[in-house]
């Protein structure tokens, strides 16, 4: 379902995800997502990989106009490792949180040096993780 909410943002409800398209924003995604409606993103990766059966990664970077709070670089992003329905591993940068990334339930910094060492640090957690299973 979709509600036009205040200040022009649209408010996408959980009931509104389904399929596998949803499934990463359910995990990782309050109960809603307000987009504003001036702002001129542009998609810059959305990827999915699986790696088995039940295991995927989704990686997702938007160049922004300007930077979200709490980061100094003009890009959004939600890179994510899922087993068996679970997103056990995310690198993201939530506004007013900054860079960091979700090990588990440890959140932790993330020193953001470019798209290309974000991927890179990110695809070596996946490997350790893997290699831990």
């Amino acid at each position: 379902m979709f509600v036009l909410g205040h200040h022009d943002v649209l408010t996408v409800r959980p009931s509104a995800r389904n399929g596998l398209t949803g499934l990463l924003e359910q995990l990782t995604t309050d109960g809603t997502v307000g987009i504003n409606s001036n702002m001129k993103a542009e998609l810059r990766l959305r990827e999915r990989i699986g790696l088995s059966e039940t295991t995927f990664v989704e990686l997702v970077v938007w160049q922004l106009p300007a930077p979200v709070p709490g980061s100094a670089h003009s890009f959004k992003y939600r890179l994510a490792l899922v087993d068996a329905g679970v997103c056990v591993m995310r690198y993201d940068n939530e506004a007013g949180k900054g860079d960091h990334k979700h090990l588990g339930a440890i959140e932790v910094d993330y020193p953001f040096q470019g798209i290309d060492a974000l991927i890179t640090d990110f695809w070596s957690d996946v490997a350790s993780w893997r290699a831990g299973k």
